[in-house]
């Protein structure tokens, strides 16, 4: 009570000190601002418009002096705004006795509040009266009425307020850990998770919701009418598209290289693996680079060599191709685990039983497999609705509601609202995805329980089998490799498509770029860290500790993978666009979407590690007195040290990488490489962005390579692969 009662009695002290400081200082301005009135009444109209530069958005309104009726008069000099005012109030004592005072050489501010229609929104106002005198100094030749916002008083008030608010949230969180907790640091990581994931997941996600019900300050459905409508439902219709038929081809194409490696006794394993995961470690968009330099309307394949002129790679066919070549390393990477872990007894049962291996395949391996292909499934389809960048390079005629909701809010319509509305469309086909594969695999079990699994595999394909997947694989890995030795060659060309002649101009981007590439690798360092270190903490204490509300802490840091990239974005820019948190324009911006953007992937990885650390080893060290930061950095960091750093390392590569969030947030101070790569390719200036391309993917190869040598391969999933 003691603190309620302080925090009320500060806000209320702050609060009327500081109304009462604007209100004076408006007064003295309005003093001084009507000493300055021009002589000649032809100025007088100038002179007014002036009055906003002394006070923002103020209006004003002129008064004649008509001395045969001892009045004033308005004129037309002023604001139309400041005359609206007048007509609807001037019946009012409080005008009459304004004016009055005017007459007797006295400034006067009204005691009420009114409200004024400016730029197209309701504003709360205060108006002042204040004479224009005569040079004798005793007559009045006029007076000027005077709309000053109350927009710097009630957001200073409404700052204290949420300021108020939160001491007293923040004292009785405190207070309640302290009192109800055996455990007081487990207490507060656990509110330090909740403070988090609330500030920087629920409340932007809320703020984007309540923004797309408005126009204008007012509440309304417009911005979903216009969603609704049949341009974006053809949008929406496009998006689906192009995310099944991705998702559809990656996940075949991730399946049949993950078994390939994972599952027969083919010998270059680590090349195929290695060839396999390029895309993931590179910008989203540098393959659609060397797609339009190789097969574009001046490409050197479509045009230099075969001269095709009704042919395009722009529109659904070309994205479908360089979205699968970007994003099957996911499919591969999910299902290759999946397979990974099988084991393999039951399926030399069914061989012992006399199935062919075909059979084998289709009645065990394959159905086990089910829940790492929908997972991979819904993932690249996840990737591919939230994509906007290829999209922008290559989608021709398609529309998708990514780069709708992009041009949305960057284009002229300018419209934060609108742009959300579009993002959260976005959502349904992820979340129906979602639901249709948990639906799916609760129906049915995928467990195959043995007392010590087999560290030998059967080979199931026979040896043309076997062949034919591994032509098919290097046909698709060779693609891939000519891709990327596309954008090393546009390095060195002039002019790519005009003229081929070797230059070294383009190695100007990099002295040209170089505050981005520095920002990039900057924010990039400071957010892998962080990531890495908030999702082992909160790993832990959802595998190890029972605490209330642990399953909503859980699906909250998971919500950002499951969400486009753009509405994140645009919901970062509306809700940390103003007081308290204005972030906006900054590097903190940046840094915080990459840790909430890339937490749920390093929490799923120390969730999977510490299932594999028997709990009794950090209860030993609690028993011996050490407590919970104490078992954290000396137990679990070293046990979960591999989870660690592929964490970091992975939001680091993602960081480097990321465009569809951050093209949001970045300002002249924090750009970003992609953005300027993806700018000089909207400008068609493509050896420049190969140039920055190609140092972006050496950095980040640069950094996996390092997580390769600082995380060794344990080898306990290794197996062996038997001929039978």
């Amino acid at each position: 009570m003691v603190f309620i009662a302080a925090d009320i009695w500060m806000y209320n002290s702050l609060s009327t000190s500081f109304a009462s400081y604007v209100e004076q200082r408006n007064y003295n301005e309005v003093g001084l601002f009507v000493q300055t009135a021009p002589e000649d009444q032809a100025d007088m109209a100038a002179w007014l418009a002036g009055v906003s530069t002394i006070i923002p958005d103020s209006q004003a309104l002129y008064f004649a002096y008509d001395e045969s009726k001892f009045n004033f008069i308005p004129t037309s000099d002023g604001s139309e705004v400041a005359g609206q005012v007048w007509l609807a109030n001037r019946s009012k004592p409080e005008f009459a006795t304004a004016l009055e005072s005017a007459y007797y050489l006295e400034s006067m501010q009204l005691p009420s509040t009114y409200i004024a229609n400016i730029d197209g929104e309701r504003t709360s106002v205060r108006i002042f009266f204040a004479p224009t005198i005569a040079e004798n100094g005793y007559e009045a030749t006029g007076a000027v009425m005077i709309l000053v916002p109350t927009t710097s008083a009630s957001g200073f008030a409404r700052l204290l307020q949420i300021l108020a608010i939160g001491a007293a949230i923040a004292f009785f969180a405190i207070a309640w850990v302290i009192t109800f907790t055996r455990d007081p640091v487990t207490g507060f990581m656990v509110l330090a998770l909740f403070i988090i994931v609330a500030i920087f997941v629920a409340y932007p996600l809320f703020e984007a919701v309540r923004l797309s019900f408005l126009r204008q300050g007012h509440f309304s459905f417009d911005a979903w009418k216009m969603a609704l409508s049949p341009s974006y439902i053809v949008a929406l219709w496009g998006s689906l598209r192009l995310g099944v038929s991705t998702a559809t081809i990656s996940t075949i194409l991730g399946f049949m290289i993950a078994f390939l490696v994972e599952r027969t006794s083919f010998k270059q394993k680590k090349l195929i693996s290695t060839l396999a995961t390029m895309p993931v470690i590179s910008p989203p968009f540098s393959l659609s680079l060397s797609v339009i330099l190789l097969f574009g309307n001046n490409g050197l394949i479509s045009k230099q060599l075969l001269n095709l002129t009704n042919t395009s790679i722009y529109g659904l066919g070309g994205l479908t191709i360089v979205q699968t070549i970007s994003m099957f390393p996911i499919a591969f990477l999910t299902i290759s685990g999946v397979l990974r872990q099988i084991d393999s007894t039951v399926e030399d049962a069914s061989l012992d039983l006399s199935a062919t291996r075909w059979q084998t395949f289709k009645s065990i391996t394959f159905p086990l497999t089910v829940p790492g292909i929908l997972s991979a499934w819904m993932l690249v389809f996840t990737n591919s609705l939230a994509d906007f960048a290829n999209p922008l390079l290559l989608s021709g005629n398609l529309r998708v509601l990514s780069t709708e909701a992009y041009m949305m809010v960057t284009g002229r319509m300018n419209d934060l609202g609108g742009g959300a509305v579009l993002s959260f469309l976005l959502l349904l086909p992820t979340v129906s995805a979602f639901m249709v594969q948990r639906f799916w695999v609760s129906r049915k079990s995928f467990v195959t329980v043995t007392g010590k699994p087999s560290t030998t595999l059967t080979e199931l394909t026979t040896t043309p089998v076997r062949r034919a997947m591994a032509i098919a694989t290097w046909a698709v890995l060779g693609f891939i490799l000519m891709l990327y030795l596309t954008i090393i060659a546009g390095c060195f060309v002039r002019n790519w498509g005009i003229d081929y002649t070797f230059t070294w101009d383009n190695w100007k981007a990099i002295p040209d770029s170089w505050d981005s590439l520095t920002s990039t690798v900057l924010l990039a360092l400071i957010s892998a860290p962080v990531a890495g270190f908030i999702a082992m903490m909160a790993a832990m204490l959802i595998v190890r500790k029972k605490f209330p509300g642990k399953r909503l802490l859980e699906v909250l840091m998971m919500t950002p993978y499951a969400i486009p990239g753009t509405l994140i974005g645009i919901a970062y820019v509306i809700a940390f666009n103003k007081q308290p948190l204005l972030l906006v324009g900054t590097g903190a911006i940046i840094v915080i979407n990459y840790v909430i953007r890339e937490l749920p992937v390093g929490l799923e990885n120390g969730i999977t590690a510490l299932h594999q650390i028997d709990p009794s080893i950090e209860e030993a060290a609690q028993d011996l007195g050490a407590d919970m930061p104490t078992v954290f950095k000396t137990i679990v960091l070293p046990l979960v040290r591999p989870a660690f750093i592929s964490s970091m390392s992975y939001t680091f590569v993602r960081a480097m990488t990321a465009v569809s969030a951050i093209i949001f947030l970045v300002s002249a101070k924090w750009y970003h490489l992609t953005i300027k790569i993806l700018s000089y390719s909207e400008n068609l200036r493509f050896g420049l962005a190969s140039v920055l391309c190609t140092v972006l993917i050496v950095i980040v190869l640069g950094v996996f390579g390092l997580m390769q040598v600082l995380v060794k391969d344990d080898k306990l999933t290794q197996k062996t692969i038997s001929t039978r």
